[in-house]
């Protein structure tokens, strides 16, 4: 479903609006600072390892990465181990790593095919739904009732061809989860992108303080004056925020500058454009944050997440995944990564990545020190703001302590499809 051409000439109207405002929107909320323990205290990491990684979706895979039935592959990114199989019957499923014999995992391999999962413990098997079906010398257990020892699942639904998982099982459905942003993204047919790259990379920061670097553009300037600044104006730029604590930004490129001219020629003529998105995909920076720790750019040529992943209270690790159509028998495009035998996997991080994350270990290090008071947000920055919001409500906001809390002052007014900027900007054309 392409956006509605009313709404697309709003945004742009925006675009301009926003370049020409010399203060922040009225009635948009102050900021009040945040506090320093959220990106250093142990208390507010476990809170979020509690609450956050254990209620919200969270990318796992990608159906290529598990084509055939039969195929599995482990999943640790939360800590928790995970088996996503796609099984004999077709359907993606999800289950705890776990048999329910004696906690060993069914599956040791990173990925592989077979018909049953098997224990290697003790032999206990399981079919690809789940359903314990073997268990040698079942006579020496008494009372065991098969039926209630099938593998535990973890929730797992899919938007085309990428799959999620979350490990409420009150969880609402994933369609409900994204609400708009679902429906913004049918026109990147996440039904037929494949899987181009997966590389992850070790961070020694705070997820957050890694993930916050792509939720503002107003590092750009200053950060990739080389690389990004050429193809986004900054102070264009809309943001939007979202039900769930999801947001968009959405950047056109600087009026000298024809972005869509220049994602053609920099792109390979054996790379498929995706034929369906619209005009903003095509000539704008259009970036999702997928609460928790998804951040995506969506083009008329990739699909390309960065997700973030917390190993530590100051490590995270970093995926980089690169989805696109079929790019026919050239390399496959891989839009965040660049050769280099150097490194473990053969990879490292491209220079727009190695800009971002820089000044990760040394930021760190530096909230940990004494001069590390509170983070003042501008309204540029008002999406990591809303984000810290959604985190204490999906923690809850009577379980973070006082010292630790973000004020709720970005209330639903401002969460589309509400946006008072809309009527600020007409009262002012028509005043004119």
């Amino acid at each position: 479903m392409a956006m509605d051409p009313a709404y697309i000439e709003q945004i742009k109207r925006l675009m301009e609006w926003e370049a020409a405002r010399s203060a922040p929107p009225e009635e948009f909320p102050h900021l009040p600072d945040l506090p320093a323990g959220r990106y250093t205290s142990q208390e507010y990491y476990d809170l979020e390892q509690q609450h956050i990684w254990k209620k919200s979706w969270l990318f796992a895979a990608h159906i290529d990465e598990i084509p055939e039935p039969g195929c599995f592959m482990k999943w640790e990114n939360t800590g928790t181990p995970v088996i996503i199989v796609h099984g004999m019957d077709g359907e993606v499923r999800a289950f705890y790593n776990t048999c329910r014999h004696r906690g060993a995992p069914v599956v040791t391999e990173e990925k592989g095919r077979a018909p049953r999962l098997m224990c290697g413990y003790h032999n206990w098997t399981y079919k690809t739904d789940g359903e314990l079906v073997g268990v040698p010398e079942k006579q020496d257990f008494t009372g065991l009732d098969m039926s209630c020892r099938s593998l535990i699942p973890v929730k797992c639904e899919r938007l085309g061809n990428v799959i999620f998982v979350n490990f409420d099982d009150d969880a609402m459905p994933l369609k409900q989860w994204l609400g708009p942003v679902w429906n913004d993204w049918e026109e990147f047919q996440f039904d037929k992108i494949k899987l181009a790259a997966r590389h992850s990379f070790d961070l020694n920061c705070n997820w957050k303080v890694a993930m916050e670097a792509n939720m503002e553009v107003y590092h750009v300037p200053f950060i990739h004056p080389e690389t990004v600044a050429p193809l986004v104006d900054s102070k264009r730029n809309v943001n939007t925020m979202f039900p769930n604590g999801h947001a968009r930004m959405l950047a056109p490129a600087p009026h000298e500058t024809d972005r869509e001219h220049v994602r053609a020629v920099d792109s390979p003529p054996d790379w498929q454009e995706i034929d369906t998105v619209g005009e903003l995909g095509r000539t704008c920076t259009q970036s999702y944050t997928m609460f928790p720790n998804w951040v995506s750019p969506l083009s008329n040529y990739f699909v390309p997440p960065l997700v973030f992943w917390p190993t530590g209270l100051n490590t995270t690790r970093l995926e980089l995944v690169t989805m696109a159509l079929d790019w026919g028998d050239g390399p496959a495009p891989d839009l965040w990564t660049v050769p280099d035998d150097s490194k473990p996997n053969g990879r490292d991080m491209s220079p727009i990545i190695l800009e971002d994350t820089q000044f990760g270990e040394m930021i760190q290090k530096s909230m940990e020190s004494d001069g590390f008071k509170s983070v003042p947000l501008s309204y540029q920055e008002a999406r990591i703001y809303s984000f810290h919001q959604s985190c204490d409500k999906m923690i809850g906001l009577d379980n973070v302590p006082e010292h630790l809390a973000v004020e709720q002052v970005i209330g639903e007014e401002w969460i589309y499809p509400n946006d008072p900027r809309v009527s600020q900007m007409e009262q002012l054309q028509a005043a004119e």
